[in-house]
């Protein structure tokens, strides 16, 4: 098949796709999902510019991720019981009334630990659009004859683009926002957004497909196969990558006296990773499971170790925009795969298990980044100054040859079933 024809039929694809769930779905389902990355960033910017501290502004992130990875997979248990309406309006009011927190306490002079306590309160709450929406996807996709796996992957790969997507709006429009006037309005914007649009996702039509089971059980462990348990390793990877990116990311940008651009930066390694999202819909199933996770982990490994050498804004914005391309591709096989070996009764649970533990991998990323940019403001090596990024962005890479390894395990379990 020429370019231009799969180009068509991918266009056509996306085009069936949406007509099922209808454009408001759409905007929705994605703007819903907005908020979660700019709570991040801006909580990395606004406390960090309070305290004059990488450490404090990376632990007041890693808090609230580390308090959402939790908090979702119990969230998750719920809508297998109950539905997702009413669960997801209780955490957009609630995440919402705990950004606004936060915020407030920044313009006080209490120590930065009750930050962290704050942004864990507002991050407990923060719901994971993406995984909720994964699973109603699954009820749009059904044709006559069950569950139309097609239209599943290409739906898969619509959300894994979507999420892609809002790790570029998000802390894009953050940096905008942070240069304009300042991190605390950056944070308020987040807050709206998730009042507003958490509660109109709640109470779309869509939800109505995903009712809930009394029967389901809220043991989360119960839920997890041996395979869904290794491909959340490989998304907690991706998450200290996505972590320590932003943080090193952020001590660049200050040194260069341009603090804003962090959020535009980061923004930037969504790029490529939504074109390679929305690209990957075209994949032949004949390039099966095993073998994409074992290309797209090499692929990202190789495309982040340029990161220990940049030095300038410039040289950074480019091996971020490339890196970004082997993002998304491993991404939506590790949920693709997730999907296809849990119990359709535990998909809530599960579903939002493996966005939290990418959450949790931000915050162990972001932290463990901080405390090395905060040492190599000072540290040397060669007679120079490392300058704190180079430290930061060591964790990048480190996550990216660990997640090379435990998506050859995988790949393993995948070619034996």
């Amino acid at each position: 098949m020429s370019a231009r024809a799969q180009a068509r039929s991918l266009a056509t694809a996306y085009r069936d796709l949406f007509a099922l769930a209808g454009p408001t779905y759409i905007v929705v389902g994605f703007i819903a999902r907005v908020p979660l990355a700019m709570a991040q960033m801006g909580t990395l910017l606004m406390v960090t510019a309070a305290t004059d501290s990488y450490t404090a502004g990376g632990t007041c992130a890693g808090a609230l991720a580390i308090t959402n990875a939790f908090g979702s997979p119990v969230a998750g248990a719920l809508t297998d019981r109950i539905g997702q309406r009413r669960v997801l309006i209780v955490q957009s009011v609630a995440a919402s009334l705990g950004l606004f927190g936060l915020v407030s306490l920044t313009l006080t002079s209490v120590p930065w630990p009750f930050y962290a306590l704050a942004a864990g309160i507002a991050g407990l709450f923060l719901p994971q659009i993406g995984s909720l929406s994964r699973i109603r996807w699954r009820e749009i996709a059904r044709d006559e004859k069950g569950v139309n796996r097609e239209r599943l992957n290409t739906a898969f790969s619509w959300e894994g683009a979507g999420d892609e997507a809002s790790f570029v709006l998000g802390p894009a429009t953050v940096g905008i926002i942070t240069a304009l006037l300042n991190a605390q309005v950056a944070v308020l914007s987040a807050a709206m957004i998730v009042l507003i649009f958490g509660i109109w996702f709640a109470i779309h039509p869509t939800s109505a497909l995903v009712t809930g089971s009394k029967s389901a059980a809220m043991r989360i462990g119960s839920a997890i196969t041996g395979i869904a348990a290794l491909m959340m390793t490989s998304q907690f990877l991706v998450g200290t990558m996505f972590g320590s990116v932003q943080t090193g990311t952020t001590v660049l940008a200050r040194a260069a006296g341009n603090e804003g651009a962090a959020g535009l930066l980061h923004g930037l390694l969504g790029v490529g990773s939504v074109l390679a999202g929305i690209a990957i819909a075209a994949i032949p199933a004949t390039f099966a499971y095993d073998r994409r996770a074992r290309v797209f982990s090499l692929a990202l490994l190789a495309l982040s170790i340029p990161l220990l050498f940049v030095d300038s804004l410039l040289s950074l914005a480019i091996v971020l925009a490339i890196m970004g391309f082997a993002i998304a591709p491993l991404m939506i096989t590790n949920f693709s795969v997730v999907e296809h070996v849990t119990s359709p009764t535990r998909l809530g649970v599960v579903m939002t298990l493996l966005a939290s533990v990418t959450g949790l991998g931000y915050a162990v990323g972001s932290a463990s980044a901080g405390r090395l940019a905060d040492w190599g403001r000072t540290a040397t090596f060669g007679g120079e100054v490392l300058g704190g990024y180079t430290p930061a962005y060591a964790v990048t890479v480190t996550g990216a040859l660990l997640a090379v390894i435990v998506s050859h395990i995988v790949a393993a379990r995948i070619a034996r079933r």
